[in-house]
């Protein structure tokens, strides 16, 4: 075949993978937690090292409820220059850290924040799932990636004052 027949079949695979490539970098900035701390696990020669990071992040939707996330990073040369791709796993504590407030009614499963793990397809996604019936805000984390994901995963609730109901999006 000639370069000229291939030009088609390369625009139709080019489309799927740039959308992928711009969908993997956008938001990252929404994502951002701040950094509440770091501790070393391992020592690298070049880069830094392995470690375990704790970052937090506010509830956008839910004023008073901060998601305390830790999570490995790998070190070196690699995870330096943040081509390395982290672990999957994770572990999510959310707490009320102030009085709650709901400006917004909110859909019964969110996702709320999400995080690149690996330079392309690799995210850790936190959703917030709504238990109406015990007027809790539950979050769970996990990871994904393009081809598959895995199956490990956090889970925390914040029980919220029954004076404070939760409005839902219908």
């Amino acid at each position: 075949m000639s370069a000229a027949a291939h030009t088609p079949l390369l625009r139709r695979l080019a489309r799927p993978l740039l959308a992928c490539v711009l969908a993997g970098t956008a938001g990252l900035a929404a994502a951002d937690g701040q950094k509440i701390g770091s501790v070393d696990t391992a020592f690298q020669w070049i880069g830094r090292d392995h470690d375990i990071l704790v970052e937090a992040y506010d509830d956008p939707a839910v004023q008073g409820v901060t998601c305390y996330v830790s999570r490995a990073r790998k070190g070196g040369i690699k995870g330096t220059l943040g081509l390395a791709e982290d672990k999957a796993e994770a572990s999510i504590a959310c707490r009320q850290v102030g009085p709650i407030a709901i400006a917004q009614p909110l859909k019964a499963q969110e996702e709320v924040f999400s995080e690149r793990m690996s330079i392309l397809f690799k995210r850790l996604r936190i959703v917030r799932m709504v238990d109406a019936q015990r007027n809790t805000l539950v979050y769970l984390t996990y990871s994904d990636k393009l081809i598959e994901g895995s199956p490990q995963n956090a889970v925390t609730a914040v029980p919220v004052d029954r004076a404070t109901p939760i409005p839902l999006r219908k």
